[in-house]
């Protein structure tokens, strides 16, 4: 009994430890969803609960009729056994029953998926697209875009995850719905993040759409979640998502730094860049 009651405390207390490590990155000995981050991962998260606690009572009630069937009509208690061909409530009953249960999972789950499909008045849009192996981000409503690659191990910072972090993060404001889009140049690639609840496919010569409202401030992190070649392991996602601001005054910071969305380069980049040819020898 002390046994039992000492390994019950410790799944307990790993179950306890995983939860309170949930975040914007994969944890060590995660055993459920990361900590959700969106209005969508939250109904995700709220769903999976739903369907998880009519298996565990599926689990129960199938667990106790079958011991009670083994302890009521075992041999010793039955020497001559009964016998029956049909009982029709019976049948009713566990063709009626599982029926209702798929009912009671079919409803929530068509209304979630309607509510990650339809893009809730999005106030700016980002398009993603995917390539071997990276991603482009372009920013719509703002005329920029860049290219996001994988850090190599060597180019790490204190507290960076490895195969996570990337060399230029996408910022997005906090707080307001974001139009995602994704298409992809070559192969089929897949847009994830897990904390926020979008796994979108970004296919050659297709435009898909998501969206996305980040509940709060913080950095996220994900990858591409499709099979794309040989590097498909290589292309993470990083977000930091920031007030609205904080947000702006990046923008006007990356209008400065990024290309255009038809591919020139900013004005104060072609400054820079002619100053420093006028000072060659």
């Amino acid at each position: 009994m002390k046994r039992f009651g000492l390994a019950l405390v410790t799944v307990m207390a790993v179950i306890f430890a995983t939860q309170l490590a949930w975040a914007g990155e994969p944890q060590p000995w995660g055993i459920s969803f990361q900590r959700a981050a969106s209005p969508t991962m939250e109904r995700i998260a709220s769903l999976a609960g739903f369907i998880n606690g009519i298996i565990l009572g599926i689990m129960l009630l199938v667990s106790a009729l079958l011991a009670y069937a083994c302890w009521r009509f075992q041999a010793a208690r039955n020497p001559k056994p009964a016998k029956w061909s049909h009982n029709t409530m019976l049948e009713v009953a566990w063709t009626s029953i599982p029926a209702i249960i798929l009912l009671l999972i079919a409803v929530p789950s068509f209304r979630l998926l309607y509510f990650m499909d339809k893009v809730q008045d999005a106030e700016m849009t980002m398009k993603i697209v995917g390539h071997q192996w990276y991603w482009t981000y372009e920013y719509q409503d703002h005329d920029f875009k860049f290219d996001a690659n994988m850090l190599q191990d060597e180019d790490l910072k204190p507290g960076q995850p490895r195969l996570l972090s990337a060399d230029n993060e996408v910022v997005l404001p906090a707080g307001i719905p974001i139009r995602l889009q994704m298409t992809a140049e070559d192969v089929i690639h897949s847009w994830a993040v897990p904390a926020f609840g979008v796994k979108t496919d970004a296919i050659p010569g297709r435009l898909n759409e998501s969206w996305v409202q980040i509940s709060q401030p913080g950095l996220y992190y994900g990858q591409c979640s499709q099979l794309c070649g040989v590097n498909h392991g290589f292309m993470p996602i990083q977000i930091r998502a920031v007030p609205k601001e904080e947000f702006a005054a990046w923008v006007a910071s990356a209008k400065t730094k990024f290309t255009h969305l038809d591919g020139t380069k900013p004005a104060i980049g072609l400054a820079l860049a002619a100053g420093s040819k006028e000072q060659q020898p």
